[in-house]
């Protein structure tokens, strides 16, 4: 997530580190380097102006001037200023007591508005929800279909009227479905264009008139950059002429690498908050927006708490509490270790999860380690401890030579790929002793990178 970005600020944090103590020509250098990586990360230039010179002020102040510690003075003035740019909102929906609740899913064609409704109603069952959705895009090709599908992925009910395909029909329709069936919860799909136009926004007046929805969420692709950020702001515009105006932004594809300053600059241009973002392609890969957790990440600090959440959500109590007491008993297991890799990946992607753990992106060298992550080893340890007998599961000692030549042959690897998996086995088990958490230390911190490319 913002990985340049991300990179470039450290780079910058650990030049300070060198100095003594600082100078306002060091800290205007500082500055001039956040400027350009701020800039090519296509945050707004005004944004990126009032930001600099927000940071600058602070920085140059006595207290700072004469800290003993320059750097980490710098690093707490550029995250309250990062903060601040986000304004003071917690992520996912406002709280509203209008049953049932009704939430209009806005955009340009291609941003993911269908994609990210069928994840919204997700993550909605998740918090107890019961949702309804309903495609208003009658123009574009199998669009209807295409939210079926997902939906049915996500174990959703879609109201799809046979041979109706007028948009505000439907939408009205679905309404009355929703309050009759007992659905607290429509999510309304609409269709998108290439371009803002007078009949696009014809069409959402005359929906918007007939569900009165609680929210409006504009759906933009963070690829796209400054462009996803003056349509929001038209759409806005547009919308709020007759009414409140789009009350959320949902950002798609932040966990790419590419424009992604666009995050940065919502609040500031448009003056909506972030409501939610997607951070990959599978139908849990929709977070609540939380600007401390972003920020953390974007500084290497990490993010303990989404790490914690996605762990949860992939760990139920029981496998929690048998892991915790095997931990305790020193009874780690093969068999064990294998679960354990499997949670990970229901984590999300790896250089995502070892993103999260503090300290771990601000190592440069990690971080070169994070981008050569091999998906792929995961099933190949998979391979080798299925070609195991349960024995040799239970009790690593007892896997000698010959064993492990059996073992290689069955799953299709060498001796040398099996003698890796038991050496990542030993280290895993010398972490779960030795730490609480999956912090633990710089060496802690290697060994887990390593066992996951495979060292």
């Amino acid at each position: 997530m913002l990985e340049s970005l991300s990179t470039r600020l450290q780079d910058v944090f650990k030049s300070l580190r060198g100095e003594a103590r600082l100078t306002e020509a060091s800290v205007d250098a500082a500055l001039r380097e956040i400027r350009l990586a701020l800039l090519e990360a296509d945050v707004n230039f005004r944004v990126v102006k009032a930001f600099i010179d927000r940071v600058r002020a602070k920085a140059v102040g006595d207290a700072v001037l004469r800290s003993l510690s320059p750097d980490q003075h710098v690093v707490r003035i550029v995250r309250d200023e990062m903060l601040a740019l986000f304004g003071d909102v917690t992520g996912g929906l406002v709280e509203t007591t209008r049953t049932p609740r009704v939430v209009l899913m806005l955009g340009l064609q291609g941003s993911g508005k269908t994609t990210t409704s069928a994840k919204l109603a997700r993550w909605l069952v998740q918090q107890g929800k019961h949702p309804l959705l309903v495609s208003t895009d009658v123009r574009r090709p199998a669009a209807i279909e295409q939210l079926s599908v997902l939906a049915r992925q996500v174990g959703v009910r879609v109201h799809d009227p046979e041979g109706e395909l007028d948009p505000v029909a439907r939408a009205s329709g679905a309404l009355v479905a929703t309050r009759q069936l007992g659905f607290d919860t429509l999510i309304v799909d609409t269709a998108g264009r290439l371009h803002i136009d007078d009949e696009l926004m014809a069409e959402l007046d005359a929906i918007i008139g007939a569900v009165e929805p609680t929210d409006l969420l504009y759906v933009a692709d963070a690829m796209t950059g400054q462009d996803a950020i003056r349509s929001a702001g038209e759409f806005h515009a547009r919308t709020g002429a007759k009414g409140s105006g789009v009350t959320g932004v949902v950002l798609t594809k932040l966990d790419g690498d590419q424009r992604g300053g666009a995050a940065l600059s919502v609040v500031g241009v448009v003056g909506v908050p972030i409501a939610f973002v997607g951070v990959g392609e599978r139908p849990q890969d929709l977070e609540p927006f939380h600007a401390d957790r972003l920020v953390s990440r974007m500084l290497g600090m990490g993010d303990v708490l989404t790490l914690i959440e996605r762990a949860e959500a992939a760990l139920d109590d029981e496998s929690r509490e048998k892991l915790e007491k095997k931990t305790r008993l020193d009874d780690f297991t093969l068999e064990d270790f294998s679960d354990q890799l499997r949670t990970i990946t229901k984590m999300g992607p790896l250089d995502q999860v070892l993103g999260m753990i503090p300290g771990l992106g601000g190592m440069k060298e990690l971080n070169q380690q994070r981008s050569q992550v091999d998906e792929k080893q995961m099933g190949r340890v998979q391979a080798i401890i299925g070609s195991m007998t349960m024995e040799e599961r239970q009790n690593h000692q007892v896997i000698n030579g010959s064993r492990r030549k059996r073992i290689a042959r069955g799953s299709g690897t060498t001796v040398e790929a099996v003698n890796r998996v038991l050496k990542q086995f030993v280290e895993m088990r010398k972490m779960l002793k030795t730490m609480s958490g999956v912090g633990g230390g710089r060496k802690g911190k290697e060994r887990l990178t390593n066992m996951l490319r495979g060292k």
